[in-house]
């Protein structure tokens, strides 16, 4: 028989209070449940402490509190850590934690699975099986940070919605998250130190603007002309370069947010003179900053690691037009918790993960 019990972790503060007032309860409990589930990360009403039992007992019956439990853990030679963290029976989301001299960063999922279809990306040949709620994404963070803390000693500086699935699909369980993750009575990390990444849903950037997000935003690009993106992402037939160039311009005007770009480079497909021009002339539409991404390359994928030699002219002709170019070294890519690798080499499988 299916729980009817709603997961308390779907409420809002407001909704929250409303209860506790309805059953005749104080209200500073409903702040001190709150407290409890978003900043100290409980995991059972038995564990908060400085309610009264009956109360307790009380929250058990009216709701369900259900946190995802990490399935399997590895540890790659560079440090980085990869984390299946389990949804549902037989069904996994990746996480990864990145440690580097300068950072600590969380790559978090937003699905289990993904609706779109990116040529090199061993997520996006699994189907798309449900969004992740709020309260499983804030799981993904809470581990990883504190992963950080009693592995390397050194605090989470930042999180980057870059795992599996597209964000901005997922757009309000994505916010919710971010403002769990921000907010004073959560995990109160800075925005700045967020980021969203999506492969461009046009409408969806253009709300991001109306909503006037704190956090950062980046577009996988990784083609700055129409024929080769929709080539790597179907994606692009519905929302080509036209259209996001104007999502992005609305987005910048209503945030004043500076933007990157995300640009895998993969050998003798968009790693030219020719591509990087395209790629400067993009790059006017909105102040950017770009990422240049070594492949990592997937099963039976089809691209291949552009040439040292072409990358760095590539980079230099993006710094002659005066743009901020950072090349991107990937980590992690011994246990497939590289950029485009999660759910590789037959992990799917082993997870119970649906293939397209």
């Amino acid at each position: 028989m299916t729980d009817q019990r709603p997961d308390i972790r779907s409420l809002s503060q407001e909704d929250l209070l409303a209860h506790f007032i309805a059953t005749g309860q104080p209200k500073y409990r409903a702040r001190q449940v709150w407290e409890w589930i978003w900043q100290k990360g409980a995991g059972d009403f038995a564990d908060m402490s400085n309610l009264p039992a009956a109360l307790r007992g009380q929250l058990s019956e009216a709701f369900t509190l259900h946190k995802m439990r990490v399935a399997d853990e590895q540890v790659s030679a560079d440090g980085t850590v990869k984390c299946a963290f389990q949804a549902d029976p037989g069904r996994v989301v990746e996480g990864v934690l990145i440690p580097t001299d300068s950072r600590m960063t969380a790559c978090i999922s937003s699905q289990v699975g993904c609706s779109l279809s990116c040529k090199f990306c061993a997520t996006g040949r699994l189907k798309m099986m449900r969004n992740l709620t709020a309260g499983e994404i804030v799981d993904q963070v809470e581990y990883l940070r504190g992963l950080a803390q009693s592995k390397y000693n050194i605090p989470l500086s930042n999180i980057v919605y870059m795992g599996m699935g597209e964000p901005l699909l997922n757009y309000k369980q994505v916010l919710q998250s971010t403002g769990r993750i921000t907010s004073p009575e959560g995990l109160g990390m800075s925005p700045q130190r967020i980021t969203v990444s999506t492969a461009g849903i046009a409408k969806m950037i253009v709300k991001l603007g109306d909503d006037q997000v704190k956090f950062n935003l980046a577009l996988s690009l990784h083609a700055a002309n129409d024929e080769k993106r929709s080539r790597i992402m179907e994606i692009n037939e519905s929302n080509n370069l036209d259209s996001l160039a104007q999502a992005l311009r609305y987005f910048h005007q209503k945030t004043g947010t500076r933007i990157t770009f995300e640009y895998i480079i993969f050998d003798a497909f968009n790693d030219t003179i020719k591509d990087a021009q395209e790629l400067a002339v993009f790059a006017k539409n909105v102040p950017v900053k770009i990422n240049i991404i070594e492949y990592n390359p997937i099963d039976n994928g089809e691209y291949r690691q552009a040439r040292p030699e072409r990358v760095n002219a590539f980079a230099a002709l993006l710094e002659s037009r005066n743009l901020i170019v950072n090349i991107r070294r990937s980590r992690g890519k011994d246990i497939d918790a590289a950029c485009g690798q999660l759910a590789n080499k037959n992990k799917a499988a082993m997870y119970g993960m649906e293939m397209k």
